[in-house]
C-alpha cells in the first residue's frame, strides 16, 4: 500500500515540474515580448505629439473654424472601442477591464468595436452590437488596421451614427500594476489655446481648401495614432499581467514539489523502517 503511495506521489511530482516548465517557458516569454510593446508604445508618442499639435494649432489659429468632429454629437447612441487580449493565463487582465468597462456603458445606449478575442467572446456572448469584429486578433492588429478603424470610426460619427466615441483599455503603470482606463475619442475637445509670442501676435497660416478640410482630414490619422499607441500598452499590460501571473504560477509549483518531496522522502523512508523491522522480526522469530 505504502509502494502504490510512493508511486503516486512519485508521478505527481513529475506532472508538476511538467507544468512548472511551461509556466516558467510563459513567463520568460512574455518578458521577452514586454520590452518590444513598450519600445513600440514609445515610438508612436512623438507622432501622437505632433498630430495633436497640428490639430490645435488649426482650431485656434482661425476664429471661424468649425468642425463636426469638435461638436458634440446628436445621436444619444455612443460606440466603445474595447481593447482586450487574445489569450488567458494573464491573471485578471481581462476580467478587470470588462468590468471596468460594465461600469462605463451602464445607462447608456451603445455599440462595442472588440479589439483581441476576448472582447469579441465577451460582447458577443451577452448579445452586445457589435460594430465590427473583423479585429478580433489583437496581435494581428497593425497601424494600418489603425487608420482603416480610425476611417470607420469618423465615417460613423459624422453620418450621425453616434454622439460619443470612447476606448477603454488598460494602461501600463508598471511591471506590477495595470490599471483599466476610459479615454474620449470623439469629440476632440481637449485643445488648448496656443501661447502668444512676446508682441502678443501670432502667426496665422492659410490652408487650402480651407482650415475645416485639413483638420477633418488629419482627425483619423490623429485618432489612429491613439489607437495604435493603446494597443501597444494594452498588449504590454497583458504581458506585464501574464509575467506576473506565471511567475507566481511557477513559485507555487516548486513550493508543491518540494512538499510532495519532503512526503515522498517521509513515506519511502517509513516503508525502509518497516521492511528492516520485519526482517529483524522474522529472524528473531527463526
Amino acid at each position: 500500500m505504502a509502494a502504490a503511495n510512493m508511486k503516486a506521489v512519485k508521478l505527481r511530482i513529475k506532472s508538476v515540474q511538467n507544468t512548472m516548465q511551461i509556466t516558467k517557458a510563459m513567463q520568460l516569454v512574455a518578458a521577452s515580448k514586454l520590452r518590444k510593446a513598450k519600445d513600440k508604445a514609445m515610438a508612436s508618442k512623438p507622432y501622437l505629439r505632433t498630430m495633436k499639435g497640428t490639430l490645435t494649432q488649426i482650431a485656434n489659429e482661425n476664429t471661424d473654424f468649425q468642425s463636426c468632429f469638435t461638436k458634440a454629437g446628436t445621436s444619444e447612441k455612443r460606440l466603445y472601442v474595447v481593447i482586450a487580449g487574445d489569450r488567458g493565463l494573464a491573471g485578471g487582465y481581462n476580467a478587470n477591464l470588462f468590468k471596468f468597462t460594465e461600469k462605463e456603458v451602464e445607462g447608456h445606449d451603445y455599440a462595442v468595436l472588440p479589439i483581441g478575442k476576448k472582447a469579441v467572446e465577451y460582447f458577443r456572448h451577452r448579445g452586445v452590437e457589435i460594430f465590427t469584429d473583423a479585429y478580433a486578433e489583437v496581435a494581428k492588429v497593425t497601424i494600418s488596421d489603425c487608420f482603416r478603424i480610425a476611417k470607420s470610426v469618423c465615417e460613423a460619427y459624422e453620418d450621425g451614427e453616434f454622439g460619443h466615441v470612447s476606448m477603454c483599455y488598460t494602461n501600463f503603470v508598471s511591471m506590477m500594476s495595470q490599471v483599466p482606463k476610459s479615454s474620449a475619442l470623439l469629440p476632440l475637445s481637449d485643445f488648448e489655446n496656443p501661447e502668444l509670442d512676446e508682441n502678443g501676435t501670432r502667426d496665422l497660416i492659410l490652408y487650402e481648401p480651407s482650415s475645416e478640410e485639413v483638420f477633418n482630414a488629419i482627425v483619423p490619422e490623429y485618432l489612429a495614432g491613439i489607437l495604435y499607441t493603446s494597443i501597444n500598452v494594452s498588449v504590454a499590460s497583458e504581458l506585464a499581467a501574464r509575467r506576473t501571473a506565471m511567475e507566481a504560477a511557477t513559485d507555487n509549483a516548486s513550493e508543491m514539489i518540494e512538499n510532495l518531496s519532503l512526503f515522498y522522502n517521509r513515506a519511502r523512508q517509513a516503508s525502509i523502517t518497516q521492511e528492516i523491522t520485519e526482517i529483524v522480526a522474522g529472524a528473531e522469530g527463526a
